[in-house]
């Protein structure tokens, strides 16, 4: 029977001298035709097979190369080598399946992520990747166990939409009409009454409008699910297909929604402080050998674990829009004209803006609330100075932007005014302003892309390398 193996990380951990185990995985190297160091991906510490010369044919001695998956029986001993405490005499080995080494991509030296990337399928068998996806289950985990220790409800909402919860018009079209005799209306337009759903739909962009009126019967839901964005942007922060997590909470206001967001950041980053400690370790030392390749005065000031450490521990700054561009205006970045992006209230604050904030000037994750109206979506509170939404954006050092959310605008007349100023169909928006007519509450929400959070805490400087098959720009492989 299969599941009687012992995954490679107990079997590290067991005393030497027990009973016999059967241990499988892919073999990383062989040396002298003796010693097996085998992997399993429970975690990166492979798992040193003895084969006692003499016991083993030949012929299958030759079969076994790097990257062939093996199952092993044998006893734990105490091991006599650097590195690990037992090591497993072996006294039968199997080849489950065979690895020609001559074509096998991954051989034992140091590769790319660049390299990495063009064999996304295989990735996972590298120690950088196996930590990068472990942190990213735990991640996962953490997510739905902060949620329902508070009592929220899962909601599943829509990846098909007919809906573009930002109002940005970036989406990725779904639909049955055949490309190549497309049937059009009297005006030469796409007759999307034949269509499956009979209208034009799209892959969501954000599950928040579902969410807000799931909040009204729930009070305290969360999403956590597959959005689409088709942005032409190949960028190290972009991806077309990418993860979000949006609560949305009846009854919330501002602050209560800046509250909600930085517990839940620091709730994650402990979990994986507590849980993934081995992974951070390897990831923290990759990341130093990283900054070590970069001019001194680009290197991070702490490493890894001591930046998740830090963030966990302390509370969050919180400033507004306003005073935000205050401090950069004033900055001496600013003065020396060391920002590429202009400056100015009422600009969007650029990724640079956003680290100088959180790296140089607070040195700490900063809320920034109260954003100008003009460049925040339709459906944010509006404040009574009329120039101001109640927005808030978490800012994490080494990322920027890692959280925005805000008050939800629960007022019908102002809300209405606000979609039709900026061209928001009303009529096909019916069920959505039905919240608003039907027991109207203050309410707020945020999103959280998962894709980041696992960048800032893996360390990782690419987004592509914290998912396992990444959807950019001319690229759907695999």
């Amino acid at each position: 029977m299969f599941n009687k193996r012992t995954k490679i990380r107990e079997a590290l951990r067991m005393p030497a001298g027990s009973s016999d185990i059967t241990v499988m995985g892919w073999v990383r190297t062989l040396r002298n035709n003796q010693f097996i160091a085998l992997n399993d991906g429970s975690s990166n510490e492979n798992l040193q097979i003895v084969l006692e010369l003499g016991l083993f044919d030949e012929k299958l001695l030759k079969k076994i190369t790097t990257g062939t998956s093996i199952r092993a029986v044998g006893k734990l001993v105490e091991s006599p080598g650097k590195g690990q405490l037992v090591e497993l005499k072996a006294s039968g080995v199997e080849i489950l399946g065979l690895c020609d080494t001559e074509k096998f991509p991954l051989q034992p030296k140091k590769h790319s992520l660049e390299f990495l990337r063009e064999i996304a399928h295989l990735r996972f068998r590298t120690n950088t990747f196996g930590s990068v996806f472990r942190v990213r289950h735990a991640l996962a985990f953490a997510v739905h166990q902060f949620f329902n220790e508070r009592g929220f409800v899962y909601l599943h909402t829509p990846i098909i939409t007919a809906s573009d919860a930002e109002g940005a018009g970036e989406m990725f079209k779904v639909t049955t009409l055949p490309f190549d005799n497309t049937p059009r209306d009297e005006q030469g337009l796409v007759n999307f009454k034949d269509d499956f759903f009979g209208r034009a739909t799209n892959l969501t962009v954000s599950g928040q409008l579902e969410g807000e009126l799931a909040s009204m019967g729930f009070s305290e839901i969360y999403t956590f699910g597959p959005t689409f964005r088709a942005e032409n942007s190949n960028t190290t922060r972009h991806l077309a297909e990418f993860w979000m997590i949006e609560p949305e909470v009846a009854f919330n206001d501002l602050e209560d929604n800046a509250n909600l967001a930085e517990a839940f950041v620091r709730y994650l980053i402990n979990y994986v402080l507590k849980n993934n400690r081995e992974d951070l370790e390897f990831l923290d030392q990759r990341l130093a050998e990283e900054e070590k390749q970069k001019p001194q005065n680009e290197r991070s000031e702490a490493g890894l674990i001591e930046k998740l450490e830090s963030v966990a521990s302390q509370d969050f700054e919180r400033i507004t829009y306003t005073q935000a561009i205050a401090i950069l205006l004033d900055s001496p970045a600013y003065k020396k004209k060391k920002f590429k992006y202009e400056l100015f209230w009422g600009a969007d604050m650029q990724s640079e803006h956003e680290r100088y904030l959180v790296e140089k000037h607070f040195k700490k994750p900063v809320i920034v609330t109260d954003y100008p109206k003009e460049i925040k979506a339709f459906y944010m509170r509006q404040n009574e100075d009329g120039k101001t939404v109640a927005a808030m954006d978490i800012l994490a050092p080494g990322i920027g932007e890692i959280v925005g959310g805000s008050q939800r605008e629960e007022r019908l007349d102002v809300l209405e005014a606000r979609m039709t100023e900026m061209h928001i169909p009303i009529e096909q928006m019916w069920w959505y302003l039905d919240s608003r007519r039907f027991g109207t509450v203050p309410h707020a929400g945020f999103g959280l892309g998962f894709e980041r959070m696992v960048q800032f805490v893996t360390g990782m400087t690419n987004i592509r390398d914290v998912i396992p098959f990444p959807r950019t720009p001319k690229n759907a492989e695999f």
